[in-house]
């Protein structure tokens, strides 16, 4: 059975010249275990459909389903629930919470999951990401690097179904960013993820198992 299944989604919004098409006609299946990268130019659709994904848009038309469960019939307090279970996200600026250590950080998605031993579970994580040393940094005092180290480490540390992450290396110099990318990869396959990618590298595209190119909302092409 496949994880994933997009069928028909589309996505418009109203706007000063009528209505802006943004997605058109989405649709892909991906198995687990998979790693799929979403690839095209800046305002092509990547992103909201990445969104969509993880329930955090709603299409204009058309059904995600996500092992085995429509998003979109649940409503939005089950559907963050779900999401909350099921899939990890990791952003190009990191989104850490400044006012909590690396630790406090990696430790928060598992407390508000009420999973037992957050903290060793959290520490464990952050160790495998080489930030054994780094537990009570701050993220101010991290390097870009580490901060998404740190990223990682959160959402990985829930064990999800699906890891989404957008343009995850963006802000990283290159160095930084293939470390990251490495790192990211070798733990897909340890924890037995879905990865799901978007990106403009073509060069960090092919390191996943199938691609898609969406152009102007639509995919043009796919391997």
């Amino acid at each position: 059975m496949n994880l994933i299944d997009v069928s028909h989604v589309f996505k418009a919004v109203p706007d000063s010249a009528g209505t802006l098409e943004i997605l058109r006609d989405i649709n892909f299946e991906l198995a687990a275990q998979a790693s799929l990268a979403i690839v095209g130019a800046s305002g092509s659709g990547k992103s909201t459909l990445l969104s969509i994904l993880a329930g955090l848009d709603t299409p204009t038309l058309g059904k995600v389903v996500l092992q085995g469960q429509d998003l979109f019939a649940l409503n939005e307090d089950d559907r963050a629930a779900f999401r909350a279970e099921r899939i990890g996200f990791v952003f190009q600026s990191f989104q850490l919470l400044a006012n909590l250590t690396a630790l406090e950080n990696v430790m928060l998605p598992l407390e508000l999951a009420g999973v037992a031993q957050a903290r060793v579970a959290a520490t464990e994580m952050l160790q495998r990401v080489g930030l054994g040393e780094r537990l009570s940094h701050y993220p101010k005092v991290l390097s870009g690097g580490e901060q998404q180290r740190v990223a990682l480490a959160r959402a990985f540390v829930v064990r999800p179904a699906v890891l989404l992450a957008d343009e995850p290396t963006g802000s990283l110099d290159h160095a930084s960013g293939e470390r990251i990318m490495d790192l990211m990869f070798e733990l897909n396959a340890e924890l037995g993820t879905t990865l799901v990618l978007v990106t403009h590298d073509l060069k960090l595209a092919e390191r996943c198992q199938h691609f898609i190119e969406i152009e102007a909302g639509r995919i043009v092409d796919r391997g």
